[in-house]
């Protein structure tokens, strides 16, 4: 590990005297209080320099607020991959699963381009284009390049990424600049290739397959060094890591430090998927993913290094539309290929900045929430979490039953932060509450507060309430920001009043272990 650590910090000093850049290049300048990274996915224009910013905006995956109103698209032209991870299984046609390596069609370059165009005129949100497997993009060169050269023509407006496990990322580096990629995305789960040998069984490499600690360390050096190559260049990284426990858990808040020294944009802890059915190694044998409070407590233990993006959901090889939600049904090559398609670039722009306005009214309703809860002087340091409904938009517009995902916000008289998002099953089934789902919803938001919700029936509200978790339906279509901060103050001053005590509630350790056992007590009458 000394030898690696060294080639790769004289690496970073050759490239800073070439380029002239500084050989502690973060990739992300930094400003205010120590430790305040200016480029994280929650941060705005004033944040970052305006040419950084140009590239984030309306990228859903670099910038939170992005994501509310943004679209992605992913093309699966990429099936070979030249390494092997425990967490993998690349399968097509499944159409029910939504994770990585999976699609549903392989294309080639051409039906990729068809289909983008395609998307793009009928979501004219749709602004970036990723080539995200099912394999490795840069394992497939010649039909990635080919894909993304063909979409730089044809739809020059929309963004152009690529994701990799970085093995091949070095060889690579100018054709990724000369299509103008200005978004890549490497999957970095270790930075001491002892911990790699857990997680990759072999690479192949110069022709050959290659095992062991031999096989991560070459792992290793090569993302490091493709990292900083890219960082040199300009181009924007995303380090995505999967959180195994047991394997890597205490071992990336290590593999954040050393990516942002290398210039890493953003880093996504996400974690492991590992049911069985899957077919991976980790389900086979039975390797468990984290929990909600595990994954939090390890992007928690991280802030203060590289940036952290935590609204990702871990998205198909073939994805279309906003996270959070996959349209690619509708975009099938029978579908497409009955289409009229009009790529109007016009349309997509006129309505994009319909969109902005839309993000300047959202900032404009929490800057004011912010100043009102600045107002209140009780019980200033209080900080709990919310979750919050939402069908897109930013806003609280879903109903409590047809929840397939929370999102989650961490809100204090200060900020209202963005910090993950938690899965449930729906509990309405055909229009009727199921309350046999109703234990899987509450230990999913077992540490929040409250929940803002667009409706709720009487039943999940008298068991929300009884778990201690408060239900709240008067905010409905408001920006998420200005009504987790308008609940929040009236909640303080419910504290101040003497109407509820907020340290009556215990800490979120106690409450959760309390509301599991709830939720198991309500599943065994169920």
């Amino acid at each position: 590990m000394q030898a690696t650590t060294y080639v790769s910090i004289c690496l970073v000093k050759t490239l800073g005297a070439t380029l002239d850049l500084p050989a502690s290049r973060s990739g992300c300048s930094t400003q205010g209080g120590e430790g305040k990274a200016s480029c994280g996915s929650s941060d705005g224009p004033g944040d970052m320099p305006a040419h950084i910013w140009d590239k984030v905006k309306d990228h859903p995956c670099y910038s939170e607020e992005a994501h509310h109103h943004y679209a992605r698209m992913h093309v699966a032209v990429a099936p070979a991959c030249n390494i092997q991870c425990n967490y993998c299984n690349r399968k097509y046609d499944c159409s029910n699963e939504s994770r990585p390596g999976v699609a549903s069609q392989k294309l080639t370059p051409e039906q990729a381009v068809k289909k983008v165009l395609a998307v793009a005129s009928r979501i004219p949100q749709m602004t970036v284009l990723g080539v995200a497997g099912p394999g490795d993009a840069l394992a497939n060169p010649t039909k990635t390049f080919e894909t993304l050269r063909m979409l730089q023509e044809q739809a020059p407006d929309i963004k152009l990424c690529l994701s990799t496990n970085g093995l091949a990322l070095p060889d690579w580096v100018d054709e990724i600049c000369k299509h103008k990629v200005d978004h890549v995305t490497i999957t970095i789960n270790m930075v001491d290739p002892l911990i790699g040998t857990k997680i990759y069984p072999w690479i192949f490499w110069k022709h050959q397959r290659v095992t062991g600690v031999a096989a991560a360390e070459i792992l290793h050096q090569r993302q490091m060094l493709g990292l900083e190559l890219l960082t040199a260049r300009g181009v924007l990284t995303k380090v995505n890591s999967v959180l195994i426990p047991g394997v890597n858990d205490q071992h990336l808040m290590e593999v954040n430090r050393e990516v942002k020294k290398r210039g890493a944009f953003l880093h996504n802890i996400m974690p492991l998927i590992s049911e069985a059915e899957h077919g991976t190694v980790f389900g086979l044998t039975g390797q468990r993913g984290p929990s909600a409070t595990e994954l939090k407590a390890v992007q928690d233990a991280c802030m203060g290094g590289a940036s952290l993006m935590r609204h990702c959901r871990q998205c198909r090889a073939d994805a279309v539309g906003l996270l959070g939600e996959d349209r690619s049904e509708e975009f099938t090559l029978d579908k497409v290929d009955q289409m009229e398609v009009v790529y109007d670039l016009e349309r997509r722009r006129a309505y994009q900045n319909r969109v902005e306005l839309e993000r300047a009214a959202q900032q404009k309703a929490k800057q004011q929430a912010l100043a009102a809860a600045a107002a209140i002087k009780a019980v200033p340091e209080l900080k709990v979490l919310l979750a919050v409904a939402t069908k897109g938009g930013g806003r609280v517009n879903q109903h409590f039953g047809h929840v397939s995902e929370f999102q989650i916000f961490e809100v204090s008289a200060t900020k209202v932060q963005f910090v993950g998002h938690r899965r449930v099953d729906h509990y309405c089934q055909g229009g009727y509450g199921d309350d046999d789902q109703l234990p899987s919803v509450l230990r999913a938001i077992n540490d929040c507060h409250a929940v803002l919700v667009a409706k709720i029936g009487a039943c999940p509200r008298d068991e929300l309430r009884q778990a201690g978790i408060e239900p709240v339906d008067r905010y409905v279509g408001q920006f998420i920001e200005q009504a987790a901060l308008d609940w929040f103050n009236d909640y303080r001053q419910r504290i101040a009043n003497g109407v509820i005590s907020h340290q009556d509630r215990g800490d979120a350790t106690i409450r959760q272990g309390a509301f599991t056992s709830m939720a198991d007590g309500i599943a065994q009458a169920a």
